[in-house]
């Protein structure tokens, strides 16, 4: 059994999802497994995911929350951690960042928060956010999350913004957060194409 989950949804990502996949690919820490869900894809977003990993998994949902609870029903690490198919991470030391950061623990934290940078448009300057305990980000993409803590939460079936109604009922079982204070996660936040991009240009 692996002691990560990696999660991936994937929609219609072939030009971006290289990036993503191979930021986990070149983690130093290899105790993991990758499972890619490929949510309503009609380009060559599954033929990129299989260069990758074995843990693929084709649904036909159109909706990210829902993509992401496949993923959750398929894993089977301690640990999860969820990132956006045209997103990265920052370094090859992030898993094992938050291995060692997890062994360091004096009591038995249910999530770690990561720092991240977060571009809103390509003119613009990407930006830096620092999450703590007192200003938790509703991203899921921004922490690690043990599984026995998620138990049977799952994201609600809508087509955006699944992860704050999600975060919400985590927050509500009062997990045990641990920030990190490190930078982890490029963000892309208006990829063209993106279910984001498209939500904020009122696309369906």
């Amino acid at each position: 059994m692996a002691f990560f989950s990696v999660i991936v949804p994937a929609h219609n990502s072939e030009n971006y999802l290289d990036r993503c996949l191979q930021s986990v690919i070149d983690q130093t820490c290899t105790d993991y497994e990758l499972i890619v869900v490929c949510d309503a894809c009609t380009d060559r977003t599954e033929t990129v995911a299989r260069k990758f990993t074995d843990r693929v998994i084709v649904t036909d949902y159109g909706m990210d929350g829902l993509a992401r609870n496949a993923g959750i029903d398929a894993a089977e690490g301690k640990w999860i951690l969820f990132l956006d198919d045209d997103d990265w991470w920052i370094h090859e030391y992030v898993l094992e960042e938050v291995r060692r950061e997890i062994g360091d623990l004096d009591f038995p934290a249910d999530m770690l928060l990561f720092d991240f940078i977060w571009q809103r448009h390509p003119d613009h300057k990407p930006g830096y956010y620092c999450q703590t305990v007192d200003n938790v980000n509703i991203a899921v993409w921004s922490k690690a999350f043990r599984r026995a803590f998620i138990g049977d939460t799952r994201f609600p079936a809508v087509r955006f913004t699944s992860d704050k109604p999600f975060m919400d009922a985590l927050i509500a079982k009062r997990p045990l957060a641990k920030p990190m204070r490190k930078l982890m996660y490029c963000y892309n936040y208006m990829r063209e194409g993106s279910q984001t991009a498209n939500h904020a240009e009122g696309k369906e």
